[in-house]
């Protein structure tokens, strides 16, 4: 640390636990920008540069890729959120450890008695080794039947905090990113448009395990009721359906 206020990279890459070489990519994706240079053209990070680095590394560890995180920080995270995910995560894992801790000590004792250990000890210590908003799940419910809803359930209970940033935040932020493009007049042929369609399409498949009919059902719930599946009560069904035929487009359909 150079001073109460600036870091160097070396230093800053040693106290977070990464490699001088990461950050210098980091900075090369706008993901973690230093906000000085010094006289010699050296990075030089300031504190609210170390505040972004530990978002950063708390929407990481919750297991959102980089370009993830870039979009839910540019779009403005709720710190109190993050941090109490972030918290959830750390007593998640360490309740899961003293399980294991406790079954292993079980099996340790057996074992050093000259007992066989129970299958169902063993099966146990094997083992150690949902969520969907109320309102949108009305609408959901014209469109889906009861097995196709347990199937988003479950594999957004799957992603765990995360789907808290991929569905409320990141998908959110896409959609309004190709509303500005196509109020803007951007062909949705354009290879910025065509960008955030595959990532929204990588996402839908993240939530329905791409089967294409709880896709279709999504879709159809989504063009009946934006507002309860955007969770914006403001979101116009006009504007909607025009930016759903430029999505369309953009994948090479008509909508």
């Amino acid at each position: 640390m150079t001073s109460s206020t600036t870091w160097k990279v070396g230093p800053l890459a040693q106290a977070s636990g990464l490699t001088v070489r990461t950050l210098h990519h980091w900075d090369t994706i706008a993901l973690l920008t230093p906000s000085e240079r010094t006289a010699g053209g050296h990075r030089s990070y300031s504190e609210q540069d170390v505040a972004r680095l530990y978002q950063i590394l708390a929407l990481r560890s919750l297991g959102l890729g980089l370009e993830t995180i870039a979009t839910c920080l540019d779009s403005g995270v709720d710190p109190v959120r993050l941090v109490q995910d972030h918290l959830a995560g750390v007593e998640a894992t360490i309740a899961g450890l003293d399980q294991l801790r406790e079954r292993l000590h079980r099996l340790s004792s057996e074992l050093t008695c000259g007992r066989m250990p129970s299958s169902g000890d063993l099966f146990a210590a094997l083992a150690a080794l949902s969520a969907v908003d109320p309102q949108s799940e009305t609408v959901l419910r014209r469109h889906l039947d009861g097995d196709q809803l347990q199937v988003l359930r479950k594999r957004a209970a799957a992603l765990g905090p995360a789907m808290h940033y991929l569905l409320e935040v990141e998908w959110p932020e896409l959609y309004r990113r190709a509303e500005r493009l196509r109020v803007a007049g951007t062909p949705p042929t354009d290879p910025q448009v065509r960008k955030l369609v595959a990532r929204m399409d990588e996402l839908g498949v993240l939530f329905t395990g791409g089967d294409s009919d709880i896709s279709a059902g999504v879709r159809a719930a989504w063009h009946e009721d934006p507002a309860a599946l955007s969770g914006d009560p403001g979101a116009p069904a006009d504007a909607w359906h025009d930016l759903g035929s430029y999505l369309e487009h953009a994948r090479g359909r008509t909508a």
